[in-house]
């Protein structure tokens, strides 16, 4: 049966106690320092676990930075498609029966559901509108004039600029993962090696290397 992989708040307080009670317990201290492990080598492994840490931090920054740019696409997509499907409903009954403006329009069948596909016939759409100046002639029976369609299309070109932030900070939050892991990695595999060191500068003193976190099997 597989192993269950450790979370990383396990893996990082495995390195704390072993650093900090190696650092802290001078008999324990002692022990590993005559196999290379003294007081300046030792604490240059707290410093590489500190680093860690800030580094976990700012992996989560940055992802509670892409949650909250996910958010706003989210309420700008909302508000920019209510505005849309109103005005394709009222295209559709003002052209019906005109080719011109139900290819132009893209009038007829459904809306995409993915958002490049909604932004591309959404686009479309207002583009066309605010090139045509008798569609605008024409809308205007039922309310519209440029201005008000200039206002929607902006709505539009809101979901752009919102979904660019947000691909920004999801590469800026893969990034900080990758960082962070990598950091980690290097972590574990110090700890580890220490770990077969004190087990040697301890072997005759389980306890002591059970206060940095290991239990010895008996």
């Amino acid at each position: 049966m597989a192993r269950p992989k450790r979370s990383i708040s396990e893996r990082l307080l495995e390195a704390q106690v072993a650093i900090d009670n190696s650092l802290n317990i001078p008999a324990i201290l002692n022990a590993v320092s005559v196999f290379g492990y003294d007081q300046p080598r030792l604490q240059a492994a707290r410093a590489l676990y500190d680093e860690v840490m800030e580094l976990v931090a700012a992996q989560k920054r940055e992802y509670g930075d892409q949650y909250e740019a996910t958010a706003v696409v989210n309420a700008a997509w909302e508000t920019a498609d209510l505005a849309y499907k109103r005005t394709l409903k009222v295209c559709r009954i003002l052209f019906k029966g005109n080719a011109s403006a139900a290819g132009a329009l893209n009038l007829s069948g459904s809306r995409k559901k993915s958002l490049s596909g909604w932004l591309e016939q959404a686009t479309t759409f207002y583009t066309n509108l605010l090139n045509t100046p008798d569609f605008i002639t024409a809308l205007l029976e039922f309310g519209y004039d440029q201005a008000k369609l200039e206002a929607e299309a902006a709505l539009v070109q809101a979901v752009y600029d919102a979904n660019a932030v947000q691909d920004k900070e999801r590469g800026e939050a893969q990034e900080a993962t990758l960082v962070r892991d990598a950091k980690l990695d290097e972590l574990d595999e110090w700890v580890a090696r220490y770990k077969q060191v004190a087990q040697l500068a301890l072997e005759d003193s389980p306890q002591m290397l059970e206060q940095l976190g290991w239990v010895v099997k008996a």
